[in-house]
């Protein structure tokens, strides 16, 4: 399944947004526009829906309702989220879960549940708060996607929620995992346990995909010839990269010694080679040559095809963008304005599609509306 549509009311940057998405799908705008919070919008829905989670620690995790609220919501109390998911084929909903949350207004102050609807197809199976929530209004502090014994009917959309994955890696991270102390963040957002992960994934999947990576690996990265999974004496995991070299067999390095683009190209080509669940993945092209950047949409697009996986990407790189391949319904425009940010199909935007239609790339045709006026006025002379 893929999500098909969002729609989203007072969350973070955003007063109202409702927009269509694809299998694959660009978000592009200006720094602090609201990428990132409309990324963490799935990311939500997975933390609520995952083990051990919920909706009072998803709301918690981001620093309680005053955080998630938009500011230009003004006297409006409720956050809302609705998303439908489909088949890849089809864009018709095979299932929609709409959601709205408010604070209590006196005594813990907890988060709680203005409502949560889920329709299979055309049939609303869950309406709620029901006559039970309203005996016991503490139930409205728990969603039933969380709860087993209630989301049997359900259980799918739970699933697809949970399975959500992110990926911003910070190489610091996986070259000294254990220099940072403390409990990791749900999901492993930024990489801290990427090594391990790799070593938990079945011997005959992990070798496969390590070629997969290699093979891409030897086209990118200078004398690399071979990449494999080791583990040094105290069983610790670790990648290691056998680079050209006047030896005969080659030197030898592990991860600590990686660059960070090589690092940050393993970990995209890997979380593209896992399960076909939705990955969202935040400004891959970070330290990645131009050449390689360009190519990313075109193996995102090759791997999409196999796995039949959504993918959600934030960017404000031309290169990323200037692939042909890419189409304007496949590009979100990120806008930030007084009462928001404005969420736009590319393809509805009448000045980027007769851009579009005169030849010109999406990079060329969308990239001069995210770039912030007082930068092209010249504002670092006045410095």
């Amino acid at each position: 399944m893929i999500i098909s549509y969002v729609r989203l009311k007072n969350w973070k940057n955003f007063r109202s947004v409702e927009v269509p998405l694809k299998n694959r799908i660009f978000l592009a705008g200006p720094n602090a526009c609201g990428k990132s919070n409309f990324l963490d919008v799935f990311r939500f829905l997975r933390d609520i829906a995952k083990r051990g989670g919920g909706l009072q620690q998803a709301v918690q995790n981001r620093g309680g309702i005053s955080k998630i609220r938009c500011l230009a919501a003004r006297k409006e109390p409720d956050v809302e989220i609705e998303v439908h998911l489909s088949s890849a084929a089809s864009e018709k909903p095979l299932w929609k879960y709409s959601i709205g949350i408010k604070q209590q207004p006196r005594g813990s102050r907890l988060p709680y549940l203005a409502y949560e609807y889920i329709w299979e197809g055309e049939e609303q199976i869950l309406k709620r708060p029901d006559d039970s929530d309203r005996k016991d209004e503490l139930r409205l502090t728990q969603t039933h996607l969380e709860q087993i014994s209630a989301n049997e009917k359900f259980r799918n959309v739970a699933k697809f929620f949970d399975s959500i994955l992110y990926l911003h890696l910070v190489p610091q991270l996986v070259r000294n995992p254990r220099a940072f102390t403390g409990p990791g963040l749900p999901g492993d957002p930024f990489g801290r346990s990427f090594l391990e992960s790799v070593a938990r994934t079945n011997a005959r999947t992990r070798c496969s995909r390590l070629r997969r990576v290699e093979h891409a690996l030897v086209k990118a990265v200078p004398q690399l010839k071979h990449l494999s999974q080791v583990r040094d004496e105290a069983g610790i995991p670790h990648l290691e990269a056998v680079y050209e070299h006047w030896r005969p067999q080659g030197a030898k390095q592990q991860e600590d010694q990686f660059s960070d683009g090589t690092l940050r190209l393993i970990a995209l080509l890997w979380s593209l080679l896992e399960s076909p669940a939705l990955l969202l993945l935040e400004e891959p092209e970070l330290s990645l040559n131009a050449a390689i950047i360009r190519t990313l949409p075109a193996i995102i697009h090759r791997l999409q095809r196999k796995e039949k996986r959504q993918v959600i990407i934030s960017t404000h790189n031309a290169d990323l963008l200037s692939d042909k391949g890419i189409g304007a319904e496949e590009v979100l425009v990120l806008t930030p304005g007084a009462e928001g940010t404005e969420v736009q199909l590319a393809s509805t935007i009448r000045e980027v599609r007769d851009l579009l239609e005169n030849g010109f790339t999406v990079a060329e045709a969308i990239i001069p509306r995210t770039e912030p006026e007082k930068c092209r006025q010249g504002w670092l002379f006045d410095v």
